[in-house]
């Protein structure tokens, strides 16, 4: 699937959050070095660099890269993004100070590639943070319907579904599994983000319209004579799971891991 599809910048915005969140934990100094893998938009990235750290983001998206070199001119921020992907970082040994990802490397197709591709390119005492949702609510609910529903079409796996069997990224057991052979210890939080909508169905009409993956998927639901089905049984989970009446909200939660070696910050 590619992440050039739609609006992914419009999604972008409201993750803004949680990046600032990762940001925060992450702390980047002045002058340090800053990779930003799977930056989208580069969230992650320009607020690492309005901190004066010399950044870099990588992306597969060439469309999502431009907008963050935009981003980046236009603030004149100290920022640069190459297309790439985590499981092959074109950079050398111990090049990086600290690394985020912002729902980013969460969709690694190989999370153990992926993850010593991470603890390569960092410092002896570097440190990275990462996000990943929990496996819950309504977001998760219908990404679930939407894998059900290409799975039963023979289409590939959705690129926002992590690969079969999952990693599962948001818990501490399975991440200090991963990491902790490479040298870090781990720390998880746990935090929300609300999305908010005028009403259920401008949210579905959004999410159907911005999101890359609904927009790869529509022309195949569609030939399937599948497409409002799927419009119907979304918009009755969101209406379900929503906590404002009056309008629209629902929470997700993720989990924010923090990632140290020696002398780092977990």
């Amino acid at each position: 699937m590619d992440w050039d599809l739609g609006s992914y910048e419009a999604i972008a915005a409201q993750l803004e959050p949680a990046a600032e969140a990762v940001v925060e934990r992450a702390a980047p100094q002045s002058g340090e070095l800053v990779l930003d893998i799977g930056c989208g938009t580069g969230s992650a990235a320009l607020l690492a660099a309005r901190r004066g750290a010399q950044v870099v983001g990588v992306d597969p998206a060439p469309r999502l890269l431009d907008l963050a070199v935009e981003r980046a001119e236009d603030d004149e921020l100290d920022a640069r993004f190459v297309l790439g992907q985590a499981e092959k970082l074109r950079f050398d040994d111990r090049s990086f100070d600290a690394a985020v990802s912002n729902f980013g490397v969460i969709f690694a197709a190989d999370a153990s590639v992926a993850a010593h591709e991470l603890a390569r390119v960092l410092r002896p005492e570097g440190r990275a943070v990462l996000s990943a949702w929990l496996p819950e609510g309504a977001l998760a609910e219908v990404a679930r319907l939407r894998a059900r529903l290409l799975a039963e079409a023979d289409a590939a796996p959705p690129v926002d579904s992590p690969p079969r069997p999952p990693f599962a990224w948001h818990d501490p057991d399975a991440l200090a599994e991963l990491f902790g052979p490479l040298g870090f210890s781990v720390a998880v939080q746990e935090h929300e983000l609300a999305f908010t909508a005028p009403s259920p169905r401008e949210f579905l009409d959004s999410e159907l319209g911005d999101h890359p993956v609904w927009v790869g998927a529509q022309p195949l639901l569609q030939a399937r004579g599948e497409w409002e089905q799927a419009r119907a049984e979304v918009l009755e989970i969101f209406g379900r799971a929503n906590e404002r009446p009056e309008g629209f909200q629902i929470t997700s939660r993720y989990a924010i891991a923090t990632l140290g070696r020696a002398g780092g910050l977990a």
